[in-house]
């Protein structure tokens, strides 16, 4: 578990290899994206280093609505009345966490790549398998600025799930990539930018193809769904990954 400050005004929250971001705006915040449900301690523990309660949290925003992002979304909501905010085409699965389907049957991942093993694990202890869905969702589509603390960006990047997006800050020279793009792939074990195994990702190609979507963002330093922050560039990070290619 860590929380450490990534660029300024964003830090980043780490439980079971899953990352959520806390961003300042002023006095207000938003989380990006929600972990596990055993990631609630450790935002908490951010919400009050960065000196600021759950009066200050405005609102989540997913990236998209897998279950390991989507971990504390509803108990903030319901404790705080923090709004939760995804891409409409994610709007089914961020209200039923368990009722999609991957590219490719993940049941074998942990045969084949035994690295994943102890990524997996730890998700599962996290609460993987027990995480609510959120019934009152705002939508949004893509190409435009969030009203929310930080007003990012929305970039859509499908392909991870239909309406998965990226969250570009430009005045920070951020993109918050989430499962698009990771450096740390969960169903795999293996290391250093690439899209998510077909065990997670519904179209390996789309995804693909999103990657260069996110590199014309030009942004510097990515803040990922898995693994550490890259902070040498979006477009060199998506050359890796495209040479990666999808498990």
């Amino acid at each position: 578990m860590t929380i450490s400050a990534v660029a300024p005004g964003i830090t980043r929250v780490e439980t079971a290899s899953t990352n959520c971001y806390l961003v300042e705006d002023g006095r207000d915040l938003t989380f990006v994206d929600a972990g596990l449900p055993g990631s609630w301690p450790e935002a908490d523990r951010a919400v009050h280093e960065v000196g600021r309660t759950w009066d200050d949290v405005k609102a989540i925003v997913l990236t998209h609505g897998h279950f390991d992002h989507l971990g504390f979304a509803a108990r903030a909501q319901h404790r705080h009345g923090v709004s939760v905010w995804v891409h409409e085409d994610d709007a089914r699965i961020a209200r039923h966490p368990y009722r999609y389907r991957p590219g490719r049957p993940r049941l074998l991942y942990p045969l084949t790549h035994p690295r994943a093993v102890p990524h997996l694990l730890a998700m599962t202890l996290d609460g993987a398998l027990h995480v609510p869905g959120v019934r009152s969702l705002t939508t949004f589509g893509g190409g435009e600025r969030l009203d929310v603390p930080g007003r990012p960006l929305v970039v859509a990047t499908p392909g991870h799930t239909d309406g998965h997006c990226a969250l570009h800050l430009p005045e920070h020279d951020v993109l918050f990539s989430g499962d698009g793009l990771v450096t740390l792939d969960p169903y795999t074990g293996r290391r250093g930018p690439r899209i998510v195994a077909r065990a997670g990702t519904k179209d390996a190609r789309t995804a693909e193809a999103s990657l260069r979507i996110m590199a014309e963002t030009g942004a510097t330093t990515v803040l990922t769904g898995h693994g550490e922050p890259w902070v040498e560039g979006v477009a060199a990070a998506a050359e890796s990954a495209l040479a990666s290619g999808a498990a």
